[in-house]
């Protein structure tokens, strides 16, 4: 006896097969970027603009030229060569010796470079601290003299100690703050008198 109404069961689909494979993933990463987007017109015109700047500094009598717009501020500085190593390089230069009378009036200038008095300024807002360590020695004294890339002082920001490091050299004339006070950025630590 066989019977007709029995079913049998349809045979399953090979998952393998083309017809039945998901739909690939699209790539979840973007693809490569160029190695060196062009840059905006506004960065360009920054890069101008301190070029421009830096030229003006350049063929004036300042030493250092601030600029400060909205929340930018930018800080150009000549180098500025202690007196004995100007004194060499135009020692250098084949000059005439200068008359007797020619003296005095070359003491003139001597004495303005002599009475230019540079200032180390803080980077940034935090407690100012003279010495590594209560009690200890100072980093710098007044009367000492402090060489480009000395330390001197700390300035705690934010529960870190940061090292203030000198931009000029020559003797600290003036320590213009206290230990523990607190400073602003850009407010005058010491000054310094080129040697």
């Amino acid at each position: 006896m066989t019977n007709t109404d029995e079913r049998r069961p349809e045979p399953r689909p090979d998952p393998l097969t083309d017809e039945h494979r998901p739909e690939p993933r699209p790539d979840p990463l973007p693809p490569p970027r160029d190695p060196a987007p062009p840059r905006p017109a506004v960065e360009e015109s920054l890069l101008g603009l301190i070029d421009r700047l830096s030229a003006v500094l350049e063929r004036s009598d300042l030493l250092e030229l601030e600029v400060e717009v909205g929340g930018t501020a930018l800080l150009l500085r000549k180098p500025v060569l202690p007196p004995a190593v100007a004194a060499v390089a135009d020692a250098g230069t084949a000059a005439p010796p200068p008359a007797a009378g020619a003296a005095s009036s070359a003491a003139g200038p001597a004495a303005d470079i002599a009475s230019i008095r540079l200032s180390v300024k803080a980077p940034l807002t935090g407690l100012f601290y003279s010495a590594p360590a209560p009690g200890s020695t100072p980093y710098v004294r007044v009367g000492g003299e402090v060489a480009v890339g000395q330390v001197i002082g700390l300035i705690e920001a934010m529960k870190l100690f940061n090292e203030i490091k000198s931009d000029v050299a020559g003797r600290v004339v003036t320590i213009a703050v206290d230990s523990g006070a607190l400073v602003k950025a850009r407010q005058t630590l010491i000054e310094v008198e080129p040697l």
